[in-house]
């Protein structure tokens, strides 16, 4: 009966594409190109870590504006920190086959991103 179970686990692992919902956060294009886009787990986890390079884009673009940009630029260490965080995490979530909102920004990655 245990050994059922950890089949079925194994199963279920698989069907979730885990390999590529992690690779969504390294670089969020490869899983994109291959047929597994169309899996819900994986483009749960793209539509994230796609939130989180346009924040890291969005934050590299105010630095060039005169006031906003001082204050992104010596906060920077800090936003580029925060970010990495949201990367492990959804990473781990993504190893447990879990489908967890990040901290603060992961529900505005379903209003967002619509595909």
């Amino acid at each position: 009966m245990e050994e059922q179970n950890q089949n079925n686990n194994i199963a279920e692992n698989l069907e979730k594409n885990i390999g590529m919902a992690v690779v969504a956060y390294i670089f969020f294009l490869i899983p994109l190109l291959t047929d597994t886009k169309n899996d819900k787990f994986v483009k749960f986890h793209i539509k994230q870590s796609l939130l989180l390079v346009c924040i890291y884009i969005v934050t590299r673009i105010l630095v060039f504006f005169p006031l906003i940009g001082r204050i992104i630029f010596s906060i920077n260490p800090i936003i580029f920190i925060i970010l990495a965080v949201f990367v492990i995490i959804g990473i781990s979530n993504a190893l447990r086959g879990e489908e967890k909102n990040l901290p603060l920004i992961g529900i505005y990655a379903e209003k967002i991103f619509k595909f």
